[in-house]
């Protein structure tokens, strides 16, 4: 009797056993199964977020998106395709002075200090009329986009008059307000309506500053500053009268004194 009670208590011990390790080989699949299953999951979330990463560093920034656009808003007091002709002056002006000029450029900011001036009252006395040609390359060679936005904002300018454009434009090359070519302060939007407020037409002007906040001219920007790649210039500030490059004393730059602009232009507009 005993005996026999021994053999069943071993077998109920091992059919326990063998249920036991039935058991855990379950849940140890069960756990391998939940293992593989979020380490797949965690293998597509970073793939799906490296997927992002790169879909985002291609994705085209604003400004390439302004390059790219079709429906070109354009400025009053504009012609040509996609507004870029930019002329200034009295229409009985026979010649035309065409000013190739980025908003970055020091040496721009030099000349118009020295010359700008000049230019303005020779304008006004129908000496000549000027035809402006705005560049954004030194964005590209020192990172940034100051130059882009500065050129948006003179589009805006522009939009309101032609005086109020010539004046914002000596506004920004002042010396009070043109930063250093390496300083990108023309990137902010709020700098280039500060410099506004010191021309009488910007000054508070509610439209002016709401096309400066929205962009409303970027895309004109960039078609002016392709204009400006096409042309061929090489550099700012370049000043040239019936295909011809006026220069200095030096015969090789802008003129950047009064007297040399002065005898520039006075024999350009002889010829």
């Amino acid at each position: 009797m005993s005996n026999r009670n021994s053999q069943a208590n071993k077998s109920a011990a091992r059919e326990r056993l063998r249920a036991e390790r039935d058991r855990q080989a379950k849940k140890d699949k069960t756990r391998r199964q939940i293992v593989v299953g979020v380490s797949v999951v965690a293998v597509l979330a970073i793939a799906g977020g490296v997927f992002y990463g790169v879909m985002q560093l291609n994705k085209p920034g604003h400004w390439d998106e302004a390059k790219d656009a079709k429906n070109v808003t354009t400025p009053k007091n504009t012609s040509g395709k996609d507004g870029t002709t930019v002329v200034v002056g009295k229409s009985t002006a026979k010649k035309t002075l065409e000013l190739y000029e980025d908003s970055r450029c020091p040496i721009c900011s030099t000349f118009e200090q020295a010359i700008g001036e000049t230019v303005h009252k020779d304008v006004d006395a129908g000496k000549y009329k000027v035809k402006y040609i705005g560049a954004t390359f030194i964005d590209n060679s020192d990172n940034g986009e100051g130059s882009k936005n500065a050129l948006s904002a003179l589009g805006a300018a522009l939009d309101v008059s032609p005086q109020a454009f010539l004046d914002y434009k000596y506004a920004l090359y002042s010396a009070k307000y043109h930063p250093q070519e390496t300083e990108d302060k023309f990137k902010d939007d709020s700098y280039l309506i500060k410099i506004a407020d010191t021309v009488d037409a910007l000054k508070g002007n509610a439209a002016f500053q709401k096309s400066v906040k929205d962009g409303t001219y970027d895309a004109w920007a960039m078609k002016m500053s392709a204009a400006f790649d096409k042309s061929g210039v090489q550099g700012t500030p370049t000043l040239k009268m019936d295909g011809k490059t006026l220069t200095g004393s030096d015969k090789k730059n802008a003129p950047m004194t009064v007297e040399d602009f002065n005898t520039a232009i006075t024999a350009a507009l002889k010829g």
